[in-house]
């Protein structure tokens, strides 16, 4: 895709004239209309059950909240991200969301140009002016899934599979593991990266390789390609895997002990509602369990499987990062 310059130069031109004719591509049907505008980008597709999923959602309470007119692009090149910011800000959007780390070095470089507009790029650490991040503290409901993962391992061996080697993803396994030694200190971790977020084939690999080593709890946090993983535990006998991002419980009910679910749509409106207020600025938005964004959601399927015991560990835990006399982040 990327070394197919003509078709991609063509399907920008055509993005451009979308824009220009039709305010944007209004995938949430809102009103053409509406002065407040805000679009989102993703560097993979919406329909990927996980984080771009959730994205969706968020941008969708966005238009019925707030009556936004919304549009949504996938990027699949750093050129791309650029360019579509560009795109967005010449139009005047209010609000632009990158959906990942990815976005923020384009979203610094982009925003002088469009002072108006707000940039924001989830999971990011940088800001500017008019440039904003989002910390989503994922590492919160991390913690809690490794108590989990811990407790019920039988072979001590665990193991976390990630997209990418990203800050926040790395973050989210640290504090997964020290969730699990908190509980069981003999445990072994397993890491395994697919190299990008889509390819489920890879990532199912990846799952049945620790799996062949001893693994028997997988925590996943790989998008589309986190898919695999979950094909990857049905396929073998006792293995049990945690979702992420979104509530992915339902995937593999059978196989799923819970998953670490973000709250994207309660999250984007705090950051939405400021921008409408006139009350933005560039500054890190920290948004985790203390803000009820990020959450531990076990499966009802399997809740048998998790003993009174662990889920009294789990509820202590919480208890004690609401408190905040206990920091998951490493």
């Amino acid at each position: 895709m990327i070394g197919n310059r003509r078709l991609s130069t063509y399907i920008h031109i055509l993005f451009a004239f979308a824009i220009v004719a039709c305010g944007g591509a209004n995938r949430g049907g809102a009103a053409a209309k509406s002065d407040f505008k805000v679009a989102l980008l993703t560097t993979g597709p919406v329909s990927d059950q996980a984080w771009n999923a959730g994205a969706y959602r968020g941008l969708l309470a966005i238009r019925d909240s707030l009556g936004a007119h919304v549009s949504n692009v996938q990027t699949n090149t750093p050129a791309e991200i650029e360019e579509n910011f560009r795109q967005y800000g010449a139009q005047g959007y209010a609000l632009v969301i990158g959906h990942g780390f990815e976005y923020q070095d384009p979203a610094i470089r982009v925003g002088p140009t469009y002072p108006h507009t707000a940039f924001v790029a989830t999971s990011g650490d940088k800001t500017a002016k008019n440039v904003a991040g989002i910390d989503f503290t994922f590492s919160d409901g991390a913690y809690l899934a490794g108590i989990v993962a811990g407790a019920n391992t039988h072979s001590n061996v665990v193991g976390v599979i990630g997209g990418t080697q990203l800050p926040p993803v790395v973050d989210a396994f640290k504090a997964f593991e020290a969730g699990a030694r908190s509980i069981n200190p003999k445990i072994t971790v397993l890491t395994a990266y697919v190299g990008n977020w889509d390819d489920a084939s890879a990532a199912k690999e990846q799952a049945l390789a620790q799996i062949a080593h001893g693994a028997d709890m997988i925590f996943q946090n790989a998008d589309a390609a986190g898919l695999g993983v979950f094909q990857a535990a049905r396929e073998s006998k006792g293995v049990r895997v945690f979702g992420s991002n979104s509530d992915q419980n339902g995937v593999a009910p059978q196989s799923t002990l819970g998953s670490v679910v973000i709250d994207l749509p309660r999250a984007f409106l705090v950051v939405a509602r400021d921008v409408k207020n006139g009350t933005f600025t560039g500054h890190i938005y920290h948004l985790g369990a203390k803000e009820g964004v990020v959450r531990w959601v076990p499966n009802p399927a399997l809740a048998s499987e998790i003993a009174p015991t662990t889920a009294a560990r789990v509820d202590s835990a919480q208890r004690a990062i609401l408190a905040g006399t206990l920091v998951t982040k490493q």
